[in-house]
């Protein structure tokens, strides 16, 4: 039987000669590899940020349109939300991609990383506290060893920091004495709290209500936040400080009430709440009313007062303003103009952004923007001086802006008043 024969050189030179010939070969395969990662990273990084500088032009884009056509559309608005919330994926998946290309590309000797244009961040705010922290310097020169060292300035990086919330348990003691003379025992009073015989402090009943309200957190999420930091409390628990703080905050809600339809003026309005329904989402409604006479020279601070319905009937702005007198101005939409109000005086204010826009085929027309612009410029001034300046600088000839906000209104069943 023959011998098999070894494919490999009997040569120690030469078996050198072909190790390092493969170990070549395979460094410049690994290195290939690597560049070809590199560059599929480049790619990633390159892909993700066009989606996300695309998806930043189209919500730019959109909020222009929404400004210059439809600034009160509840629908717009609901679109604009959904757009910020991809850029917002998009913005995160190219800054990830973008260290992944910079990692591998660390790796490689011919590749350069793709620089992703990132947008000027602001900086921190001035009220922020400061906590410097001084790198220790070096005693000697790191160079030749020298002792003589003299500070030529510094450098200072700033890091955003946070410090998470800790829960606490204040145990108030309030000790009971006895008189040995007459045997009475006194105590001093119990601290005031906000709900009466409650557990929450004032600082975490305003935490619950600005989360639930402020931050649409509802009680089950804020819940289970809670049970992770260590703090098990139910969602009944919470709902009953929500409630009771809700009646501890009534007079305030009163006295703000009061506030506003003491004005002899109201702006009112109203939006869209989405409510959770059963199997469905319905569309609640905020009716607000503003006090705000600061464009007619007035003096008193604004203020705003909200109520909630679960739908839009006339029956809601009716009860509000019942016991109510002066001008109310509201757009001409039915909820108002189907009421009747007895004591209250009904103005339907120009929708400017409609009424110009659609009537845009007059040449001498100006634009919306440009005549709010023009109209903004007369706040503050007195009534009577603000009508001649506004009748001044708005040069759209009367007749045909008259007529066609004569035959809107006609239409909306509200009478016209000019302004």
């Amino acid at each position: 039987m023959d011998a098999a024969v070894s494919p490999l050189p009997d040569d120690i030179e030469v078996l050198k000669a072909l190790v390092r010939l493969s170990t070549q070969r395979a460094d410049a395969a690994e290195q290939r590899a690597t560049s070809a990662e590199a560059e599929l990273a480049n790619a990633r990084a390159r892909e993700s940020a066009t989606e996300a500088l695309i998806s930043h032009y189209k919500l730019q884009i959109a909020k222009l349109r929404r400004e210059q056509y439809g600034p009160s559309a509840e629908r717009t608005r609901r679109l604009l939300a959904q757009m910020e919330f991809e850029l917002e994926d998009l913005e995160a998946d190219a800054a990830e991609d973008d260290l992944a290309a910079e990692t591998a590309a660390t790796k490689a000797t011919n590749v350069t990383a793709f620089e992703r244009k990132r947008p000027v961040r602001k900086p921190f705010p001035d009220h922020l506290p400061r906590d410097r922290v001084v790198v220790p310097a070096p005693c000697s020169c790191p160079a030749c060893g020298g002792m003589r060292l003299s500070k030529l300035g510094e450098d200072v990086t700033e890091t955003l920091e946070v410090i998470p919330r800790t829960w606490k348990v204040i145990q108030t003691v309030r000790e009971k004495f006895s008189c040995r003379d007459c045997e009475k025992i006194t105590q001093p009073p119990a601290p005031f709290h906000v709900v009466p015989r409650g557990w929450a402090g004032p600082s975490f009943l305003a935490m619950l209500l600005f989360e639930k309200y402020g931050q649409h957190q509802p009680l089950n999420r804020q819940a289970e936040r809670f049970t992770r930091e260590g703090v098990p409390l139910s969602v009944s628990t919470l709902a009953d400080q929500v409630g009771a703080a809700s009646f501890a905050l009534m007079p305030i809600f009163r006295l703000i009430e009061a506030y506003v339809f003491a004005a002899e003026r109201v702006h009112g309005d109203d939006t869209t709440v989405p409510v959770m329904a059963k199997g469905k989402t319905d569309t609640g409604r905020l009716w607000d009313y503003v006090r705000d006479d600061r464009p007619f020279g007035g003096a008193d601070p604004p203020a705003v007062v909200f109520y909630y319905s679960r739908d839009r009937r006339g029956e809601h702005p009716q009860a509000h303003l019942a016991s109510w007198s002066g001008i109310l101005q509201a757009d001409a939409y039915a909820a108002i103009s189907s009421c009747t109000l007895p004591t209250a005086s009904l103005v339907s204010s120009w929708r400017q952004d409609a009424l110009l826009t659609r009537a845009g085929s007059s040449s001498n027309l100006l634009t919306s923007r440009a005549l709010r612009a023009r109209r903004a410029a007369a706040n503050g001034l007195a009534p009577s001086i603000r009508l001649r300046w506004r009748r001044c600088r708005s040069w759209t000839p009367c007749s045909t802006l008259s007529a066609v906000s004569t035959a809107r209104h006609q239409r909306s069943g509200l009478p016209h008043v000019r302004s």
